[in-house]
């Protein structure tokens, strides 16, 4: 099994940044992808950023405002939101895509973190 621990969710106003975080833990042999996803009231939970190997995938709403970054010796992902705005307020979950020895895909989501964007 594999665990996901999420940081760095709060509040701020328009205009202002935050640093989510992303710990996976557990019986981890290869990790394929990683990545953050949102859920905003009402809404379908949507792909914000991903990470493989070396290339990221934007949504297109946060191109030029969000950087992600993965650390591989720590299993880490990391998400960098500037110039945050009231839509992207919404539950951010990491997701990571593991590969076991046994060559089964699995699929991992953290307990989500609350980011709102409000004067």
């Amino acid at each position: 099994q594999v665990q996901l621990v999420e940081s760095g969710g709060g509040s701020v106003q328009p205009g202002g940044s935050l640093r989510l975080s992303c710990a996976a833990s557990g019986s981890i042999f290869s990790i394929l992808a990683m990545g953050w996803y949102r859920q905003a009231p009402g809404k379908q939970r949507e792909l914000v950023a991903i990470i493989s190997g070396g290339t990221t995938n934007y949504a297109d709403s946060v191109k030029g405002r969000f950087t992600i970054s993965r650390d591989n010796a720590k299993n880490t992902v990391d998400l960098q939101m500037n110039s945050l705005k009231p839509e992207d307020t919404a539950v951010y979950y990491c997701n990571i895509v593991t590969k076991t020895r046994l060559l089964r895909i699995e699929n991992y989501w953290g307990q989500g973190t609350q980011v709102t964007v409000s004067s």
